[in-house]
């Protein structure tokens, strides 16, 4: 029997809302359930707030099962329970915290699109330095941008350093609408054979499968391909060119005051 059926058979053996303890107690005195935990009663509590319909936090399930009813117990989500003091069915309201954070998911995928859309407009030299600066922040030292005259087929190169190793890295940078094929990438691996340990070729479009299926090849410099959807997940999570806006954002705790001790 899992923790969230013993619950269950809890809830119905009583019926009426209960408390975190009490329903614990329950599940111990009637052995529905072995706990391995050194705070069993934890355990309990987290399940039942994060299956409540009206407890909604990052970690919270999106099926639920549960409501936190007023006096701080917990009651089925779909069965109506009549409160002998108040003789009326106990509130259950819900908040939108699935539409906040589907409002989120659809914000950062505009954004994405907008930042996009911005650096396949930029000029090619621009684009190379947007992409000098995003390896700076990711770790790479002394990374700099090539002249034209003399950049042998590369736009820019770096250290990187691996333990007490360091491994020089050069990168090419297309600002393209059309899809980067394997020619492309194979002409970047030949400019850096011999002279270089890796190669990291950025777009802001996309690359082929046969351009992803020749990146790594035994016996060949590795080539690691960033695609513009990738460039600007590689933004967010380093907030480079970009500032996160905190927006507080609270869930419903009170359960964990009225739990009846």
């Amino acid at each position: 029997m899992k923790i969230k059926d013993a619950i269950f058979e809890v809830l119905e053996k009583e019926n009426k809302p209960l408390s975190v303890k009490e329903i614990y107690l329950q599940i111990i005195e009637n052995q529905l359930y072995n706990f391995k935990s050194d705070n069993p009663e934890h355990i309990v509590r987290t399940l039942l707030r994060r299956q409540s319909e009206n407890i909604n936090f990052p970690s919270s399930r999106k099926v639920k099962y549960f409501t936190f009813l007023e006096d701080g117990t917990f009651w089925f989500k779909d069965k109506p329970y009549i409160s002998k003091q108040k003789n009326k069915n106990l509130p259950k309201e819900k908040l939108p915290y699935d539409e906040i954070v589907d409002l989120q998911k659809k914000y950062n995928h505009t954004l994405k699109k907008l930042i996009l859309n911005q650096l396949s407009n930029i000029e090619p030299e621009d684009f190379e330095e947007f992409c000098r600066k995003l390896l700076s922040v990711y770790g790479f030292k002394n990374v700099k941008v090539t002249q034209k005259t003399k950049d042998g087929g590369i736009d820019g190169y770096g250290e990187l350093k691996i333990g007490i190793a360091t491994m020089l890295v050069a990168f090419e940078c297309k600002r393209w609408i059309n899809t980067v094929g394997r020619p492309k990438v194979s002409q970047f691996r030949g400019d850096i054979q011999g002279k270089y340990q890796q190669g990291i070729f950025f777009t802001t479009s996309k690359f082929s499968k046969e351009a992803k299926d020749s990146s790594l090849q035994s016996g060949a410099v590795p080539i690691i391909l960033i695609d513009g959807n990738s460039i600007v997940d590689l933004m967010m999570e380093k907030e480079f060119g970009v500032e996160k806006i905190e927006l507080p954002i609270y869930s419903n705790a009170l359960d964990l005051i009225l739990q009846k001790e």
